[in-house]
């Protein structure tokens, strides 16, 4: 993109997923947290009443459901302190990590398990105990879990900007958001696997269908912690800002009548809401030591207004060459 950018709209600047939505996802997680433990004591009475498998592997889908929310708030707290020696860019990523985690802790113990025990309950069946208390339960745990996705999707409403909920989930940088998203809405479809389930076993007297729901549940989890996974591990390595944040970025440094182009520009988030921005730009030549110092510095404050998440800008005057072969460096 390298090109003279039009003058940047300064009084609307461009800021990132991360700044618009720091106190939201923490909401959407608290709000996550709360249900899942709630949920969690009564799925496990449940199966205590019912020894519906499919209830048991509910149960421990909310606990690890209510440690991974657990963990997410652990990775904002520890992002939040101040750079040191060993790490000069801070520890933004820290909220990266903890969502990868996350993805794991999922598929470990929620996937694996639901498979697990539903296939030990496909091959040593026994009938449901009180049926009708786990599916009371299953509607109870259905309107909190919908109360917490119902959350999530409010915060995420606040960044989405009409793009489809697929793309959302690919594309943001905010991961407590992708998390509790995905998450909240396997839990209401592994409610409903687990009510069908329970439901035409009671209706049947076949218990097949409560392991079968049991397994659907781990496949379910498998497939959304995988998802999360390869999301996550796309932060972890790296991403760059997104396209309107490079726009700003871009018209910003055009703005300045002393710089005649960007030669190219390379952005990284070392964190939801901080951006790492290294660029090349060709300054007039005419300008001394002194002038283009300044002319850098007005630069840099110009792109923090326009961008405020880009708290680390390195910009390097060069001599723009038109030769394809050159590399930018």
């Amino acid at each position: 993109m390298p090109c003279r950018a039009v003058s940047p709209k300064a009084a609307q600047p461009y800021g990132t997923e991360g700044e618009r939505v720091a106190s939201g996802s923490t909401k959407a997680v608290v709000a996550a947290l709360a249900a899942n433990a709630g949920i969690a004591v009564a799925k496990f009475a449940g199966f205590a009443v019912t020894g519906s498998s499919a209830m048991l592997a509910e149960g421990v889908h909310s606990v690890a459901d209510s440690g991974n929310q657990a963990l997410l708030l652990w990775g904002e707290r520890a992002s939040r302190r101040p750079a040191d020696p060993s790490h000069p860019y801070g520890y933004g990523a820290e909220r990266f990590f903890w969502s990868f985690v996350v993805a794991v802790v999922l598929f470990a113990l929620g996937s694996l398990f639901s498979l697990y025990e539903g296939i030990e309950k496909l091959r040593h069946p026994h009938e449901l105990e009180s049926p009708v208390v786990a599916v009371a339960i299953l509607g109870v745990a259905i309107v909190l879990e919908s109360l917490s996705f119902r959350t999530a999707v409010q915060e995420s409403n606040r960044v989405r900007r009409g793009r489809p909920w697929w793309e959302f989930i690919r594309s943001t940088r905010v991961p407590e958001l992708a998390v509790v998203v995905m998450e909240d809405l396997g839990a209401l479809v592994g409610l409903c696997l687990a009510l069908a389930g329970v439901g035409l076993t009671m209706i049947t007297h076949e218990p097949v269908f409560d392991s079968t729901a049991t397994i659907a549940i781990g496949v379910l989890l498998g497939v959304i912690a995988v998802i999360l996974a390869i999301e996550m591990k796309s932060l972890l390595i790296g991403e760059s800002a997104d396209e309107e944040s490079l726009r700003g970025l871009f018209e910003a440094a055009g703005a300045e009548p002393a710089v005649r182009r960007v030669i190219h520009m390379r952005t990284r988030h070392l964190g939801p809401d901080e951006l790492l921005v290294t660029a090349k730009i060709e300054i007039d030549p005419a300008l001394g030591t002194s002038d283009a110092t300044e002319v850098i510095d007005r630069t840099e404050a110009a792109m923090r207004a326009a961008v405020p998440s880009a708290k680390l800008i390195y910009l390097e005057p060069d001599v723009y060459d038109e030769t394809p072969t050159r590399s930018d460096g």
